[in-house]
């Protein structure tokens, strides 16, 4: 992603430090200069998609190991309550504490996977909108060399013309 920000930088440097027309408030650039970045940008885009993925699959991760353990505490709940209704007087005491156990521990892993979702979901935003920037200046500087590009052809045709 560094690299995609460092080639936009520079797209946008070029671009500011353009030679520009008179009265026109329009400046030229080298097309294949401008070109050459793009295609480095996209050349770089693969990159974060593969870290979108990774962060897809860490997020997988994460849930995954939240309800393990979620499970995992729900076995030695039971086990605990099993145990301790052989004891009269304590198998009260014993079923309360256990659904107590139990009910901790769905809230810690409704927490886990609601903080893992978060976590994965801020990630994915965070991507998003660096994408979407990028995108924004790539059509940006697209459309601006588009615009160079048919005004210096109407230039060169009113030369031509005069000329003649």
């Amino acid at each position: 992603m560094m690299e995609i920000l460092k080639i936009i930088d520079l797209l946008e440097d070029k671009i500011e430090q353009s030679k520009t027309i008179p009265f026109l408030n329009r400046a030229l650039i080298d097309r294949e200069d401008v070109l050459a970045n793009i295609e480095e940008v996209r050349l770089n885009l693969p990159e974060d998609m593969k870290q979108a993925r990774l962060i897809k699959e860490e997020r997988k991760r994460i849930i995954a190991e939240a309800q393990a353990e979620a499970d995992e505490i729900i076995r030695n709940a039971k086990a605990k309550t099993e145990q301790m209704v052989n004891e009269h007087e304590i198998t009260k005491k014993a079923y309360e504490q256990a659904n107590q156990i139990i009910a901790a521990a769905q809230k810690n892993s409704r927490e886990l996977r609601m903080g893992a979702r978060q976590y994965v979901d801020s990630l994915f935003a965070d991507t998003d909108a660096k994408l979407t920037k990028a995108q924004s200046i790539i059509r940006k500087a697209r459309a601006d060399v588009r615009q160079e590009a048919s005004k210096t052809v109407a230039i060169a045709e009113n030369s031509t013309e005069k000329a003649e």
